[in-house]
């Protein structure tokens, strides 16, 4: 990939962009945040996002769209079934993922529905690299039970190792030898690693997990969501993909997979998803759920507009100037946080910063929702909206037990082509400041707990009035200042 160094020696991301539509932000007051933030019951996602001045909750369904996308938008062809925008959209796919048989929906999760319902049984067992939370509450909901065999460096929270989503190829010998590949529904890779920090996985480390299931007759399924983060790390972290196109190494990690499914939220920059299948028998197990759940199969619960953006926006994936923007602002926040001793996931991975909260809040329980504090704390500090991935993200077990996870993480997400770089220098300011004023955070309590992805809508309270006392610090440190 092309690099641009600066004369005075700073390292600094440059957009090979320009923006020409703009939206307004408000910030607003501290007193005004605390007061947002008690009202949504200190869960990031229930604030209103009139209270948010940087919205890193998530980068799925926010990232910025291209002039191109917008104009495909106009030409879409709005029928309900033979749409010849659903055509574009197939024969894309098929382009880049090489595989015959597509199925759409309305999103990533829809997609891991019609797969748990197809290949899911009770007792079954599902080994991945990692969890994502609605893959594994599908899985657990159709009977089955979710193994994960991350490799163990996958699990360490500071390192040079560049691809830590790799899985443990011998831990999935062991598990198929253990049960028995009868057992074995499919095998999940996500590429990359939503809850560990966005980290990538390898080329070689695909290669070693197809031939594990070509030996033990194992479908071998591929979530793609984060695949164009995934696709830049590849090119610029692994040796055989360096001189590789990125469409060349698209279709090397397609050509070892039986499936691939995606949320076009993330992958595409648009609202929708796909399954794409290898095989036609397993494609028609899957087919008549489409228009049982989604809508028809030549829509699958998207708007046609969002159809023709998705369209676009897959091929725009194929460009390195656009995959590599997300990763680099990412790597500039993780590297200035660093710099300041703060507490980071390194290296920078995909989808956004990740703070590592145990080490942040050393003297929260993760019993108190740690990362849950610190993103509640975060949004006070800054108007800046993170999200908790960490033991708020879990379900207590079915006696009642909290288990806790193994990393407790605020990811600040990086919405592709959103942010200018003053913004990203402003979160960093406000995560130092808090880093300083540390060990004024305190925990948090449920007052609502759902029972089912909890920390979608559940409401906390704080343990204590260390809500008012940070809120006194900053009035003192920064005045009448935003």
């Amino acid at each position: 990939m092309p690099s641009v160094r600066f004369f005075s020696g700073e390292t600094v991301p440059l957009e090979m962009h320009k923006v020409r539509v703009v939206q307004k932000l408000t910030l607003p007051d501290i007193d005004t945040r605390l007061a947002a933030i008690t009202a949504a019951g200190n869960n990031t996602f229930l604030l209103q996002n009139r209270d948010v001045f940087m919205d890193m909750l998530t980068d799925s369904g926010v990232n910025a769209m291209s002039d191109r996308q917008v104009a495909a938008m106009m030409v879409a062809d709005d029928s309900y079934a033979g749409s010849a925008t659903y055509t574009r959209l197939e024969t894309r796919l098929r382009e880049i993922f090489g595989m015959d048989w597509i199925l759409p929906a309305h999103q990533g999760r829809a997609c891991e529905n019609i797969l748990a319902q197809v290949l899911v049984t009770p007792g079954s067992i599902v080994p991945m690299n990692y969890h994502f939370t609605t893959t594994k509450a599908h899985i657990v909901l159709n009977g089955g039970r979710v193994e994960e065999i991350i490799h163990a460096r996958g699990l360490e929270v500071t390192s040079d190792e560049p691809f830590k989503g790799d899985m443990d190829v011998a831990a999935l010998e062991r598990l198929v030898a253990e049960h028995g590949a009868e057992r074995i529904a499919f095998v999940r890779v996500e590429a990359g690693t939503n809850l560990i920090g966005g980290q990538p996985v390898s080329l070689a480390n695909l290669r070693e997990v197809r031939a594990v299931c070509d030996r033990h007759g194992l479908t071998l399924v591929y979530d793609a969501s984060l695949m164009a983060d995934n696709l830049y790390f590849l090119k610029t972290r692994e040796a055989a993909c360096r001189d590789l196109s990125i469409r060349e190494i698209t279709r090397q990690i397609a050509d070892l997979c039986d499936v691939i499914y995606f949320s076009a939220r993330k992958l595409g920059c648009a609202r929708g998803g796909a399954i794409c299948v290898r095989d036609e028998a397993l494609y028609n197990r899957m087919r008549g759920l489409v228009p049982l759940y989604e809508g028809f199969l030549t829509y699958g619960g998207m708007s046609v507009r969002e159809i023709e953006a998705l369209t676009v926006g897959l091929d725009e994936t194929m460009d390195e100037d656009m995959i590599s923007q997300g990763p680099q602002f990412i790597a500039y926040m993780v590297g200035e946080l660093d710099r300041r001793g703060i507490p980071v996931i390194t290296p920078a991975g995909g989808l956004g910063c990740h703070i590592d909260v145990m080490r942040f809040l050393d003297h929260v329980p993760q019993a108190q929702y740690s990362a849950g504090a610190l993103a509640s704390a975060l949004y006070i500090a800054s108007g800046v909206r993170g999200m908790e991935r960490g033991t708020l993200s879990e379900q207590r077990a079915p006696d009642g037990t909290e288990p806790l996870a193994n990393m407790e993480l605020v990811r600040l997400a990086m919405p592709r082509r959103v942010f200018t770089l003053s913004q990203v220098k402003y979160a960093i300011d406000r995560i130092d400041w808090l880093w300083q004023n540390r060990r004024l955070v305190g925990g948090l309590t449920f007052v609502e707990e759902p029972e089912i992805l909890r920390f979608f809508y559940g409401r906390l309270a704080p343990v204590s009035d260390w809500q008012q006392r940070l809120v006194a610090q900053f009035r003192a440190d920064f005045g009448d200042s935003l």
